[in-house]
């Protein structure tokens, strides 16, 4: 008696070219497939087996694509579009004081959302499906990614200088438990606190932020370390390199992601290994206000998670995670003048799996069943892409972001080629030019 065959219902059937899932084996499949059910990964295999097994409700043909997990950004401010190019060239105190904070007194929650969604379309168009963002008007910055489709972490900043957002610490930190409250149970969605620096936050203020983000089971995330000076200065008024002053305050530990960390000697990289503090490399950002070179390799060999981040578009000035990759991996090499020191592969962790982990998601950043369905595709017909030896070296160094052909975040597309699905991209670009022009040129 011959056995009738019953094919299993999904909803939809991805096929690849070739597929890196970044899973704990670091499995690379040709000719393969996802079959996707309810936003999670049902099956993962050879193409042949799965159209077999499965009966989907529609099928998305990426077969001429390389597949990858959603490339996750461990830093950033979204908004921040809004002031992309307004000053360059200059020194990270400059770029603050002289040109960032007076053109930020002017925001507001509704230029906020638009800067935001800005950057969503562009970190989807470049393969980016998570994003752990800072900023302020954290409410407008939710409802600009859920109408986005993507998933963040989103954090309130916190700081002791005038701005739009609000006028106290307490107001703040108010602000902090309101969102946290909302993002309750949010799949999409996760709350953080984010006190902005040591130079912009008193002991008390940093100390209330981590007491915070204990008693809420939340990410803690801050600028640290970024520049020679800001440990010289923190020694100064302190007694203590900025490393060893956070930690002393109760900063440091598994749920504290520190953005740059470039200025670390091997006492502060001890005791970011000893606390598992994890940290958030953003190479182009460093290059460009000339802070210095993270010791990345350094990092990565004591144990520290290190994750990739973009910045924001004030400071880098794209949210390009391919472009982070490359980058990334060619500094170590050439401050080490060693072209042995921080492979592709390694790369590519950073801004997937280890991005995750750094964030506090661990089920991001790779593609195995039972996990979220984020994945972007890479157009392999593209020249730079061929003849396609290797697909992790072509996603570090060959691909320039530019070769994305498809973005899906939990089973849905969210950008296809040029295009984003649910949303009037011609009508977001003209509102958001014309807020930005408000922003930087305000009438007189």
């Amino acid at each position: 008696m011959q056995t009738q065959h019953h094919a299993i219902p999904c909803d939809t059937l991805v096929t690849a070219g070739v597929l890196v899932s970044q899973n704990d084996d670091r499995q690379i499949l040709a000719d393969a497939a996802l079959a996707v059910t309810d936003g999670r990964i049902a099956a993962l295999g050879p193409a042949d087996a799965l159209a077999n097994a499965y009966a989907p409700k529609e099928t998305l043909d990426l077969s001429g694509c390389l597949v990858l997990p959603g490339l996750v950004n461990t830093h950033g401010h979204a908004a921040m579009t809004l002031f992309r190019g307004l000053c360059d060239d200059a020194p990270l105190h400059v770029w603050l004081s002289e040109h960032i904070w007076p053109a930020e007194a002017r925001l507001d929650a509704a230029a906020v959302a638009l800067g935001t969604r800005l950057a969503c379309a562009e970190m989807l168009a470049t393969g980016t499906t998570c994003f752990c963002d800072a900023y302020l008007y954290v409410d407008a910055i939710a409802d600009a990614v859920q109408a986005s489709g993507m998933r963040a972490v989103i954090s309130q900043g916190v700081f002791e200088i005038e701005n739009a957002g609000f006028k106290t610490v307490d107001a703040a930190l108010n602000a902090a438990g309101a969102l946290a409250d909302r993002l309750a149970g949010n799949d999409r969605l996760r709350p953080a606190i984010f006190p902005h620096a040591v130079y912009t936050c008193s002991a008390k203020t940093l100390t209330r932020c981590a007491d915070f983000a204990h008693s809420r089971n939340v990410l803690l995330s801050t600028h640290a370390a970024e520049t020679a000076r800001e440990n010289e200065d923190c020694l100064q008024a302190n007694g203590a390199r900025v490393i060893a002053y956070l930690n002393g305050l109760g900063l440091l530990g598994p749920q504290t992601l520190l953005a740059h960390g470039v200025a670390l000697n091997n006492d502060d990289i001890g005791m970011l290994a000893a606390t598992s503090t994890s940290v958030a490399h953003c190479p182009k950002s460093n290059m460009k206000l000339g802070s210095g070179i993270a010791p990345v390799a350094a990092l990565r060999a004591a144990g520290v998670t290190v994750g990739l981040g973009t910045d924001g578009a004030a400071s880098n000035n794209t949210l390009n995670l391919f472009s982070e990759m490359q980058t990334a991996a060619l500094l170590q090499k050439v401050a080490a003048c060693d072209p042995t020191t921080l492979s592709a592969g390694a790369a590519l962790d950073m801004a997937t799996r280890d991005g995750a982990d750094a964030v506090g998601w661990p089920e991001l950043g790779r593609l195995a069943v039972g996990g979220p369905a984020d994945l972007c595709a890479l157009d392999l017909n593209r020249p730079q892409l061929a003849p396609a030896f290797d697909p992790v070296s072509d996603a570090v160094y060959a691909a320039n972001g530019g070769e994305v052909a498809c973005t899906m975040v939990a089973g849905t597309v969210l950008y296809r080629n040029g295009a984003f699905p649910g949303c009037d991209y011609p009508a977001l670009l003209a509102a958001f030019k014309k807020t930005a022009a408000r922003l930087v040129r305000p009438a007189s």
